[in-house]
C-alpha cells in the first residue's frame, strides 16, 4: 500500500496524458449530443470518486448528476429513462457487476457511455462505448490508492474538456499538469503523519469531516481507515454533522478535518469552534492558521494547493493517515481481514 501511495505522482500523470485523445473524442460526442445529464455508477471507492465527479460537473459545467444506486437495476429491475444522458461506470477492476449492468442498460436505453477501468480486457471496456484507461500498473494492494487518484484524474479531464461555466473551471487543464508535482509535496509529509498518529493508535472510531470537493476526501479517507486499520470511521459533510451527529461527539471524541483553502473554509471554521467547544480531539489537515490553532493534532499542509484540484492532493494524506493507524496497531494494510482485491456484489 505505502508503495502504492507513492507511485501516484507519475500514475496520474501518465493517466492525464495517456488519455488526452480519448477525452477529446468523447468531449466532441458530448456536444454532438447535447447531454444533459450525467449518471455515475461506482462502488467503494470508485462510489467515492463518483461523488467528487457529480461536484465537478455540476460545478464546472451546470450538468447535473444522478449516482446511479446499483439495487435500482440488479435487485429491482428499473429501467430509468437515461437516453439524453452520459452514463459513466467506474470499476478499477472492471469487474463489478452492478456497474457493468448500469453501463449495458444505459447504452440498450440510449445513452451516450463511459467505462473508467484499469483492466483494458475487462467487462465493463467491452460494454462502454468510450474507455478512459486508468494507466496505474498492478495494484497489488487490497487498499485501493493510486486507482482512486488515477480515476479522479480521469474524471477531471472529462470535466476539463467541457465548456465551464463557473470560474473554478478557469484555467483547469494547466492546474492538473502541476497536480502530480503537489501530490509529491504531500508524500513528504509522511514522516509527520506517522508522528502525528501515534496518539491516536488505540483509537476504535472518529468521523472525517469536510465539504464541497473534499467531501470525496472525508469519505475516502474513512473507507481507508475501515478497510485497514479497523477503526468504525464515518465520513460526513461539515453542514451534515451539525444536523444531528454532533450530537455524539464527546469529551475525547476523535474528529479528522480535511480542511484546504476555498470556498467552504469558513465553515469549517465553524464546525471547529463547535467540535472544540465539545473538548473533541481535532486532527486538522490545513494550511489555514485559525484552523490549525483550534486543533489537537495540527498537520500543516506547508504548500498552496488551488481548491478546485485539493481533492487530488489531500487525499494522499488521507490515505498515509489510514496507512500510519494500521501499522500502529499492528495490522497489516496490505491484506484486510475477510477482503479480497475483487469484490463480487449486484
Amino acid at each position: 500500500m505505502l508503495q502504492e501511495i507513492h507511485q501516484q505522482p507519475e500514475a496520474v500523470r501518465r493517466t492525464l496524458e495517456e488519455n488526452a485523445g480519448r477525452v477529446r473524442d468523447l468531449c466532441a460526442e458530448v456536444a454532438r449530443r447535447d447531454v444533459r445529464l450525467v449518471t455515475i455508477a461506482g462502488r467503494g471507492t470508485s462510489d467515492n470518486a463518483a461523488v467528487l465527479g457529480r461536484y465537478l460537473f455540476e460545478i464546472i459545467t451546470g450538468i447535473p448528476v444522478s449516482l446511479s444506486a446499483g439495487s435500482v437495476l440488479t435487485m429491482y429491475g428499473a429501467w430509468p429513462r437515461v437516453d439524453s444522458a452520459l452514463a459513466i461506470g467506474i470499476s478499477q477492476s472492471g469487474q463489478a457487476q452492478e456497474v457493468v449492468e448500469a453501463i449495458q442498460r444505459s447504452r440498450e436505453m440510449g445513452a451516450l457511455t463511459l467505462g473508467i477501468t484499469n483492466d483494458p480486457d475487462s467487462e465493463l471496456a467491452r460494454a462502454a462505448e468510450h474507455v478512459f484507461l486508468l494507466h496505474a500498473g498492478p495494484e497489488r494492494s487490497v487498499a485501493a490508492t493510486k486507482t482512486y487518484t488515477c480515476t479522479l484524474a480521469a474524471l477531471y479531464s472529462l470535466v476539463a474538456g467541457l465548456p465551464a461555466v463557473h470560474p473554478l473551471g478557469e484555467g483547469l487543464v494547466e492546474k492538473l499538469t502541476a497536480m502530480p508535482d503537489q501530490m509529491g509535496d504531500m508524500l513528504e509529509m509522511a514522516p509527520e503523519i506517522a508522528r502525528g498518529m501515534e496518539r491516536y493508535r488505540y483509537m476504535d472510531e472518529c468521523v472525517v469531516v469536510a465539504r464541497g470537493l473534499n467531501l470525496a476526501t472525508a469519505f475516502e479517507t474513512a473507507l481507508k481507515m475501515s478497510e485497514t486499520g479497523y477503526i468504525v470511521a464515518r465520513g460526513y459533510s461539515a453542514a451534515d454533522l451539525m444536523h444531528g451527529p454532533i450530537a455524539s461527539v464527546e469529551p475525547g471524541s476523535a474528529c479528522f478535518l480535511v480542511a484546504p483553502p476555498g470556498a467552504v473554509l469558513p465553515g469549517l471554521r465553524e464546525t471547529a469552534r463547535a467540535l472544540g467547544e465539545r473538548q473533541a480531539e481535532q486532527v486538522t489537515l490545513s494550511s489555514d492558521p485559525e484552523l490549525l490553532a483550534l486543533a489537537t493534532t495540527p498537520l500543516r499542509v506547508p504548500f498552496a494547493v488551488e481548491e478546485v484540484v485539493s481533492p487530488l492532493v489531500y487525499i494522499v494524506a488521507g490515505q498515509l493517515i489510514a496507512h500510519s493507524l494500521a501499522l500502529l496497531r499492528h495490522h497489516d494494510p496490505d491484506h484486510p481481514r475477510g477482503l479480497q482485491k475483487v469484490t463480487r456484489t449486484r
